[in-house]
């Protein structure tokens, strides 16, 4: 692969890999290709991704120019089902076997610490690549992925909670509440896997500049505070079965408050894949590399501060 941004009619993506509790490649896949087998979906073992497609009406499904063709997870039986859920042509045996056959790939994982590994093949041979969230969860990664980008390796990550409805008001534009002095975010599951959820939640709305991170937590309930440059104080409590409290953030400032909460799945996700298929077609980036290398800082420094006894640690702001 060579030229980019990509100059096609029809971009062919490849799904590479499923980790367990994490069913995007069969809900991007249908969100993507725009159709699926409903007899095959109600066998996912996602309850919740069968719940929000079969919501969807059939015309919102869909992304233009853009296609899922290849499909390759761990376990191959996943590939079979995954396949014949959204209607993918191809299962491949090896995720490198896509190389030369599509235009760029998806992996489709949420285990940060194997992202570099599962990426390297596609690096080498210049396939464009959506990394899932979150991109690492270590400074030594990070610093990998730091060095791709100065050699112009093209790929990009994300939280979907970046492209929720319900934020989106509020990125960067919180004028009615006067300056933002306290902001609450809560999360389910693991820190690891979700504070990158919680963070990319808020991001937007607060802007870059965040001082310090502590976790004071253990590994099933991450109760951290961050500072940022702004004035402006960050709880986020992500505890592993408070799945009540999913996506919610409370906003407060020195007029107004409001408490705001991500509730359509299915338009986030669909949002953040189009913004990867718009950059394979322009080359814009969505989210600037500068904001997701702060992201990271701060999900690997939260784990760091865990492991150290909830010390508080200071982002290092060179780069």
């Amino acid at each position: 692969m060579t030229n980019f941004p990509l100059q096609k009619k029809k971009l062919k993506l490849a799904m590479l890999g499923m980790t367990e509790g994490n069913g995007h490649p069969y809900s991007w896949s249908i969100i993507i290709n725009g159709k699926y087998n409903a007899q095959a979906l109600a066998k996912c073992p996602y309850a919740a991704i069968i719940d929000y497609i079969s919501k969807q009406p059939q015309n919102t499904l869909g992304i233009e120019n853009a296609e899922v063709t290849h499909v390759w997870t761990d376990d191959p039986k996943d590939a079979i089902h995954v396949a014949e859920v959204a209607e993918i042509e191809n299962i491949v045996s090896d995720p490198k076997d896509v190389i030369e056959e599509v235009d760029a790939v998806l992996v489709a994982t949420d285990i940060g610490s194997e992202h570099v590994e599962r990426c390297q093949p596609f690096i080498d041979a210049n396939v464009p690549i959506f990394i899932d969230k979150p991109l690492c969860d270590n400074l030594s990664d990070l610093e990998i992925f730091q060095k791709w980008i100065d050699e112009g390796k093209n790929f990009i990550s994300s939280s979907a909670m970046r492209y929720c409805k319900e934020y989106e008001p509020y990125h960067q534009s919180t004028h009615e509440l006067g300056d933002l002095r306290y902001v609450n975010v809560t999360m389910a599951k693991s820190w690891e896997k979700y504070g990158i959820h919680a963070l990319e939640s808020v991001y937007p709305i607060v802007g870059p500049g965040f001082d310090s991170i502590q976790n004071i937590g253990d590994k099933d309930r991450n109760i951290v505070h961050l500072k940022h440059s702004k004035g402006i104080d960050i709880n986020i409590a992500n505890i592993s079965d408070m799945l009540g409290g999913f996506g919610l953030i409370s906003l407060m400032g020195t007029k107004g408050g409001i408490q705001i909460k991500s509730t359509d799945t299915y338009y986030a996700f669909k949002k953040q894949l189009q913004s990867y298929v718009n950059y394979l077609q322009t080359g814009n980036k969505p989210v600037s590399w500068n904001e997701t290398y702060e992201l990271m800082q701060l999900v690997s420094a939260g784990i760091e501060s865990r492991e150290k006894g909830g010390i508080k640690i200071t982002l290092n702001k060179d780069k």
